[in-house]
């Protein structure tokens, strides 16, 4: 037996009314919505409050903390070599995985060879495999760009659930031309997220093998591992990544190595560059990080106090920061910013889209979720979030809460790009507002708060939603009726 992850749950194709939202601008990966649709306030509309609500009391269902990781998660040890010519990268990557599920094989998916970055010359490819169970491993399409999107180690037999095996797969990224994407390299800065093979494990359920989609946007699902990064690099550059770094080694033959630990990743990014950086640290002690390279509009020092200020205002919402660090390497201006657990690809100085990213690390960094099955359980929560503390970013969302389309279709539902980002980004994030104001803000706000608590570290559903909202019938109804949940999503 070889469990596989469900099908995505068919859903009728989305029939898209154009809006007269002007100044659209579609960007790959995640952004701020604000930046995406923007609209005229108008009367009656859907609009967050500036304030927190006061606390209401916690169902007697939340836990009495937030919920700690999987002590049987997966352990990953990356390394990587930015090679000279700063535009290839080679590592390895090992990993001791303890499924719950009996399995024969381990599945990764090679986000590098998607249909998006592989056009811009993108290019992951699998060297040898070790590992003492290993009997074979093979690529599959899945809609990506050859040598394929999944990478599949078969092992000789089967892995009971609590059994452990270590697989170590060596590994080749090349970084195509620069552009809002994952990967690139452009004048003094090479960066790559999600560029090793990235463990496709869905606990409770199997491997994620959702095909690619041609859209920019996210189709991955994968759990928090134990992380470790090492990172070679020239001498001259600064490298920025997730995970708590320590001090770089003394340089030595024209290069230092870098090197972090994140307890709790979903997957990694690294940005390698002539960056200055400035650190801050939040009243809780998060340190906070922020890097720009020459000529950019904004100092470091401001990019990181923006930071602090972006967890302070979130945390009042949504409960204290899940990472005990965060580095914001601000990339030059391509439009927006992708999210990666404890760090932040910036590519433009916009607060609003640093709120957004900073708003992923607690959707999708620690409460994770299938990007291709349930999109909005990451980017409506991230936008809503990011409108509960910027006026600015609620007024964007004032008439999207009419588009048509439903809020909780799979990322294979959706046609083209303005209809995926109007109908995740900005109905889900206004629905959960319209959710927000009709069950009154204090009791939605714990429920939030508790759903967070809850399902931290764990892949969520729509279930988890509608579990903690299950006192709260008002606000369950507004998200039915914008096809957020549906009545598949029974309270457990």
């Amino acid at each position: 037996m070889r469990p596989r992850r469900r099908a995505a749950v068919a859903r009728a194709a989305v029939a898209f009314v154009a809006v007269a939202f002007p100044g659209v601008l579609l960007l790959s990966g995640c952004t701020s919505f604000a930046d995406t649709l923007a609209a005229e306030g108008s009367a009656g509309s859907t609009r967050a409050g500036t304030s927190p609500s006061p606390e209401a009391a916690p169902k007697a269902t939340c836990p009495a903390e937030r919920a700690a990781p999987d002590p049987d998660r997966p352990i990953v040890d990356l390394t990587f070599r930015l090679e000279d010519d700063r535009r290839t990268v080679t590592g390895s990557e090992t990993v001791t995985f303890t499924p719950d599920l009996p399995v024969d094989e381990l599945v990764f998916r090679l986000t590098p060879n998607g249909p998006d970055s592989a056009d811009t010359g993108n290019h992951l490819q699998v060297g040898a495999v070790r590992g003492s169970d290993v009997a074979d491993s093979r690529y599959e399409a899945a809609g990506g760009a050859a040598p394929g999107g999944l990478y599949l180690v078969e092992l000789d037999e089967e892995l009971a659930p609590g059994q452990s095996t270590s697989v170590t797969l060596d590994f080749t990224l090349d970084l195509g031309q620069a552009s809002f994407d994952r990967f690139g390299t452009d004048e003094g800065v090479s960066w790559w997220a999600s560029g090793a093979p990235l463990l496709a494990w869905e606990p409770g359920v199997g491997w994620a093998e959702d095909p690619f989609v041609a859209l920019s946007g996210e189709t991955a699902t994968s759990p928090a591992a134990d992380t470790t990064v090492e990172v070679s690099a020239p001498e001259a550059l600064t490298v920025l990544m997730t995970g708590e770094q320590a001090e770089p080694s003394a340089p030595r033959d024209g290069r230092r190595t870098w090197t972090s630990t994140e307890p709790a990743a979903r997957d990694v990014s690294v940005a390698a560059g002539m960056f200055t950086t400035e650190e801050r640290a939040t009243p809780d002690g998060v340190r906070v990080t922020g890097g720009v390279l020459p000529g950019a509009s904004i100092e470091a020092g401001r990019l990181a106090d923006q930071t602090v200020a972006a967890i302070a205002d979130l945390e009042t919402y949504l409960g204290p920061f899940p990472y005990r660090t965060l580095t914001v390497p601000l990339l030059p201006d391509y439009g927006g910013g992708i999210e990666y657990p404890s760090s932040i690809l910036l590519a433009t100085p916009n607060r609003s889209v640093l709120v957004h990213e900073v708003a992923h690390m607690w959707f999708y960094g620690m409460v994770g979720n299938s990007q291709f099955r349930d999109p909005w359980l990451d980017e409506a929560f991230a936008t809503y979030a990011e409108a509960l503390v910027d006026p600015g970013s609620a007024a964007g969302l004032t008439r999207a809460l009419d588009l048509d389309g439903d809020v909780g279709a799979a990322m294979d539902d959706f046609v083209d790009e303005r209809r995926y980002f109007g109908v995740v980004y900005g109905k889900g994030a206004a629905a959960l507002l319209a959710a927000r104001q009709a069950a009154g803000a204090a009791e939605f706000d714990a429920a939030i708060r508790c759903y967070v608590d809850a399902s931290a570290w764990t892949i969520a559903t729509p279930t988890d939603v509608r579990t903690v909202l299950d006192d709260l019938r008002d606000a369950v109804r507004v998200l039915n009726r914008a096809h957020a949940l549906g009545k598949d999503d029974v309270p457990r």
